[in-house]
């Protein structure tokens, strides 16, 4: 079975799901939903609000598949802020820390922003990303 076909696809679902995962921690920080207890004293012009409204506002750009590649760069980029700040000064080993998902969503972001959204996502729709992998296959002669 050739599953090269299936990339564009996954790569869309990847971009999908990270960005529900952002979204997510955004709704709970700022709206409180659902409830947990490490978000309950979150302020919007703290560290952790400020956090809350860019997981809020690009993790639902980053679903959409709007302006993927500079939106995931910037999650990325506070993906390993949060690593360092708030994981880091724990310890240094990420499963004492609880810092595994900050860095998987750091370097999946960072590979988001180097792939693109996939074929399914504003960005393709609206012809905002000419640099899509399957356009690139093409282009070396693989059909």
């Amino acid at each position: 079975m050739n599953t090269d076909r299936l990339q564009p696809y996954l790569l869309t679902l990847f971009r999908l799901v990270a960005g529900l995962i952002f979204f997510h921690y955004g709704v709970a920080k700022l709206f409180k939903f659902p409830e947990v207890a490490i978000f309950e004293d979150v302020t919007p012009l703290s560290l952790w609000g400020v956090a809350g409204m860019i997981e809020f506002a690009l993790g639902g750009m980053l679903m959409l598949g709007l302006l993927t590649r500079p939106v995931a760069f910037i999650l990325s980029g506070e993906m390993a802020f949060a690593y360092f700040i708030e994981h880091v000064p724990h310890s240094f080993y990420p499963v004492i820390n609880d810092g595994g998902l900050a860095i998987m969503l750091c370097f999946g972001c960072l590979y988001l922003a180097a792939a693109g959204g996939g074929p399914i996502s504003l960005d393709a729709m609206l012809g905002l990303d000419r640099r899509q992998p399957a356009q690139c296959g093409a282009r070396r002669g693989k059909r």
